[in-house]
């Protein structure tokens, strides 16, 4: 396992001052390291614990990025609810506790610990192997796909009323046709300022609905395939949403779809940049939507 020299452990360890923290589980952890548990822990050098890691991210005394692995996850849960209330919490792993500590930084962490020199990668006499990085998100692809994927599932409501659900009503020939109504996918132009921020826009369009869109096609069937044949842990996640509804999470080779129980779903393709593609409810989706929670990996 990368980082578990005890040189290296001992120097993180030393004056680690902590600026953020992360979960490494199963039903949560970043998605821009990949689309599955074990993918995320793979670009760490971890192997896919049950029970997961907690992630501490750092500077040493000398300013040097670190990224402590823990095993205590519950500490690192309590820790990162209590900033999110905006409470203060002292995060101080135990020894015993921690995993590894790895060079770097997997995530990009934009603030720095007062008093010590500006973040930068440890001396590579003090680290086992190279320094981790950010993956890179200036142009579209995987890791860019899976992040507009997170703001969509985070800001529902703002991507949700940007949608015309009569944009999904099915035209008579496409009716004649038998064609599902999930395959539309027609919506308003969504230039807003959130679009603008991440990158990514619902495609405006007018696509001919008894075709339907390929892509789309693709991501339900590989997603139905999940219900049969079990994919790797964490690529498909279940999480709280307002009323009785999930928020649902599914990623595949090329694809991440966010969708709500009771809603509609969005898709985005590594094969088109930027586009956000919204999925009508339909005859079948539902159903999906439904089975696919059922086998859902969920917060514990």
């Amino acid at each position: 396992m990368a980082g578990t020299d005890e040189d290296a452990v001992a120097a993180a360890d030393e004056a680690l001052y902590v600026l953020t923290a992360v979960l490494l589980t199963p039903a949560k952890f970043p998605s821009v390291l990949g689309d599955d548990y074990p993918e995320a822990c793979a670009a760490l050098g971890l192997a896919p614990l049950a029970d997961g890691y907690g992630l501490v991210l750092g500077q040493d005394g000398d300013g040097a990025r670190w990224t402590v692995v823990v095993d205590d996850v519950s500490l690192v849960a309590v820790a990162i609810a209590s900033w999110d209330c905006g409470m203060e919490y002292d995060l101080s792993p135990d020894e015993r506790s921690v995993v590894a500590a790895l060079p770097g930084w997997p995530l990009a962490v934009a603030v720095a610990a007062p008093g010590v020199p500006a973040p930068h990668d440890p001396d590579p006499e003090t680290a086992d192997g190279p320094p981790l990085s950010p993956p890179d998100t200036a142009t579209w692809g995987p890791a860019q796909r899976r992040l507009g994927a997170d703001e969509i599932a985070l800001q529902w409501a703002l991507w949700r009323e940007q949608i015309d659900d009569a944009d999904f009503a099915p035209r008579p020939d496409a009716a004649a046709a038998g064609t599902a109504q999930e395959t539309g996918t027609t919506a308003r132009s969504a230039g807003g300022e959130k679009a603008a921020e991440s990158g990514t826009a619902v495609r405006s369009e007018d696509d001919e609905k008894g075709k339907g869109h390929s892509g789309i096609r693709r991501v339900l069937a590989e997603a139905r395939a999940y219900v049969d044949s079990p994919p790797p842990l964490g690529r498909v996640r279940s999480s709280f949403a307002s009323g009785d509804a999930r928020t649902l999470r599914a990623d595949g080779p090329g694809w991440s779809l966010v969708a709500r129980t009771d809603d509609i779903a969005f898709v985005l393709l590594d094969a088109e940049p930027g586009e956000v593609l919204p999925v009508g409810r339909g005859p079948e989706l539902p159903g999906l939507l439904e089975a696919l929670d059922k086998m859902a990996v969920r917060p514990s």
